[in-house]
C-alpha cells in the first residue's frame, strides 16, 4: 500500500511539474478540413496569436475527410498532454446524428477549452446566375429545383447543413455537388461550373466585395458590417432562416485541468488581440467575448446544439452512412 501510494504521489508530482512547465514544445491544432477553407482561416489567425502568448509555436495541421470526423477522431485518440488540440465547428454537434458509428464521442472524448467565433453564412451564386435578388432566387429555386447545382464540402460540413436548411425552408430539392472542402467548391463557383453554394463569410467576403460572385443574403438577424449591402435572409423574404457557424477549441479528454486553464487564458488573449479582431471583422465575423471563450460555455453550446441538430437531421432523413 505504501509503495502504491508513493507511486501515485510521484506520478501526481510529475504531472504538476509538467503542467507548470507547459508548454515546453510546439503545439499542434488539428483542423479537420482542407487548407484554405473557412475553419482553416479562423484557426491560423488564432494560432498565430496564441503562439505569441504561449511563447511556443502553434502549428496548424489539416486532416480533412469524412465530414470532419477523421481529424476529430485523431485528436480524440492523441496523448492528453496539451500538445495536440482540435479546432472544429458546428459539425461536432451534428456528427452524432449524421453518422451511425463514430470513433469518438464529442461530449466525453474531449476537454473543451472555449468557443472562438460565430461565423455568419452567405447565400451566394456564380456572378452570372439569373436571379438578381433573394426574392428572385427563391422563385427560381422553386421553379427549377434539381436543375440547379448546389456545391458543398460534403456530409456534415457547414455548407451542407446550410443547404439542407435552405432546401427544407423552400420545400424544394436542388442537385447537391459535394467537394473535398469549400476551397475547391469556391474555385468551381468562380469558374461558373456550379450555380450556388452557402458558405461562411470567412470564405466568401473577399469574393463578394470583388464582385466575383453574387451574394443574395446573410443568415444572421442583422446585416454583417463587412458586407453592408448584402441583406439578411429575412429582408429578402426568407423568414426564420438564421444560422451562425460556431467554432470551438478542444483538447483530448483527461488533459490536466491546469493545462486546459492555460490554454483557455491563451485563447482569450488571442481573441482580444487587435489584429485578430480586425482580421475577423474583415472576414465578416467577430471573436466571442471572454466569458464565452471558456470550457463551460463550449460544453453547454455543444450539448444544446447536439440536441437541436439531432431533431433537424432526423426530420430531414439525412445520414452519412
Amino acid at each position: 500500500m505504501f509503495a502504491a501510494a508513493l507511486a501515485a504521489g510521484t506520478a501526481l508530482a510529475a504531472t504538476c511539474v509538467a503542467a507548470q512547465d507547459y508548454p515546453a514544445q510546439p503545439i499542434t491544432i488539428v483542423v479537420p478540413f482542407s487548407a484554405g477553407g473557412p475553419t482553416d482561416t479562423v484557426t491560423r489567425l488564432v494560432a498565430q496569436a496564441m503562439s505569441e502568448d504561449l511563447g511556443q509555436q502553434v502549428v496548424v495541421q489539416n486532416v480533412g475527410g469524412a465530414g470532419g470526423t477523421l481529424g476529430a477522431g485523431q485528436v480524440a485518440a492523441a496523448a492528453n498532454d496539451g500538445y495536440t488540440l482540435l479546432l472544429h465547428h458546428i459539425g461536432m454537434s451534428t456528427a452524432p446524428a449524421l453518422y451511425q458509428s463514430l470513433p469518438f464521442d464529442p461530449q466525453t472524448d474531449f476537454a473543451p477549452i472555449g468557443l472562438v467565433t460565430n461565423v455568419p453564412m452567405t447565400i451566394v451564386a456564380r456572378r452570372d446566375f439569373e436571379p438578381e435578388t433573394m426574392a428572385d432566387l427563391i422563385t427560381h429555386i422553386q421553379e427549377n429545383g434539381e436543375n440547379i447545382t448546389y456545391a458543398n464540402a460534403g456530409i456534415g460540413a457547414a455548407s451542407q447543413l446550410c443547404g439542407l436548411l435552405l432546401m427544407d425552408a423552400l420545400d424544394t430539392r436542388m442537385t447537391e455537388v459535394p467537394y473535398q472542402g469549400t476551397g475547391p467548391a469556391m474555385t468551381d463557383l468562380l469558374g461558373g461550373q456550379i450555380d450556388m453554394m452557402c458558405d461562411q463569410t470567412t470564405n466568401t467576403t473577399s469574393q463578394i466585395l470583388a464582385g466575383e460572385i453574387k451574394a443574395y443574403a446573410v443568415t444572421t438577424p442583422e446585416r454583417v458590417a463587412a458586407l453592408p449591402d448584402v441583406p439578411t435572409a429575412a429582408e429578402g423574404g426568407l423568414e426564420n432562416f438564421e444560422l451562425a457557424i460556431w467554432h470551438g477549441l478542444y483538447a483530448p479528454a483527461g488533459t490536466d485541468p491546469a493545462i486546459v486553464e492555460r490554454l483557455t487564458t491563451s485563447l482569450q488573449a488571442a481573441l482580444a488581440n487587435e489584429t485578430v479582431a480586425q482580421s475577423f471583422a474583415d472576414l465578416g465575423t467577430y471573436p466571442v467575448p471572454a466569458d464565452q471563450a471558456t470550457p463551460d460555455a463550449l460544453a453547454q453550446t455543444l450539448a444544446a446544439q447536439t440536441e437541436l441538430w439531432a431533431e433537424v437531421i432526423a426530420a430531414a432523413g439525412v445520414s452519412a452512412q
